[in-house]
């Protein structure tokens, strides 16, 4: 009679974590950093149909790197969420925290209760009035969340992406500033490599806009803001040597 196969608890978590993330390291990264007037949203991602940024809510947006399939099912699952929220309540009651939580208790039963687990990370961000009442939650495949600030970068090479990040992100940057640090960012997944706008998958949640805050950013107006990124730097350049002191010699 032959022995029935066991699997400690323990080594079948352990097993699926490694699936998981090896699926989510194969796609292109997604960054989320805030900015001075809300969040922005820059994937990696040339297509124009399947979008790795979305619009939830109001003042809600969500971001997703891995299974496309797996991560649309939780976008479509939070849009219905909040809907019901807000239509049986209040539309206030709808918050990122809250539908953080939702999608944590999904993950986390999917993890523990199903043979493969999702091969997803998501990011829930709500912009507030201002800087410091903006909500960035990060969620992994196995439902555990993480209460961001600052930046968020997932998927792909996401260690050289946040490293860049780390490097570039300053509190109060400009829509232009942090597009251009996003997109350098973005860059580090491969040497040599420049992404072009029709290469980007980009939108904000303003907080200076009314009602619905959630905006895509089309590639003309991606073009646009890195050139004034670009400007503003050689400004900034040609001014620090205008005022560098004279070397030794004749003035």
């Amino acid at each position: 009679m032959s022995m029935p196969f066991y699997v400690a608890p323990e080594q079948q978590a352990k097993d699926k974590a490694d699936y998981a993330r090896k699926g989510i390291a194969r796609g292109r990264s997604v960054v989320v950093l805030q900015y001075d007037d809300g969040i922005l949203f820059v994937a990696d991602n040339p297509s124009r149909a399947l979008h790795k940024i979305s619009e939830i809510y109001d003042r809600i947006a969500f971001a997703a790197v891995g299974k496309y399939n797996e991560f649309e099912n939780l976008r479509l699952a939070g849009v219905r969420y909040a809907d019901v929220t807000g239509y049986t309540y209040d539309r206030q009651d709808v918050t990122a925290r809250g539908l953080a939580n939702a999608y944590a208790q999904t993950l986390g039963t999917i993890f523990t209760e199903q043979y493969k687990p999702y091969e997803v990370e998501i990011v829930v961000a709500q912009v507030g009035e201002d800087a410091a009442t903006d909500q960035m939650y990060r969620l992994t495949f196995d439902g555990s969340v993480a209460d961001e600030h600052g930046y968020v970068a997932m998927g792909g090479k996401a260690d050289a992406v946040a490293a860049s990040l780390k490097e570039a992100y300053s509190e109060g940057m400009s829509l232009a500033a942090a597009l251009k640090a996003a997109v350098h960012a973005l860059e580090q997944q491969d040497a040599d490599r420049h992404l072009e706008a029709k290469s980007l998958e980009a939108a904000v949640l303003d907080r200076n806009r009314e009602h619905r805050l959630f905006r895509r950013l089309p590639p003309l107006r991606i073009d646009q803001l890195l050139g004034e990124a670009a400007n503003g730097a050689s400004e900034a350049e040609a001014g620090a040597d205008a005022e560098a002191p004279a070397e030794n010699g004749d003035a």
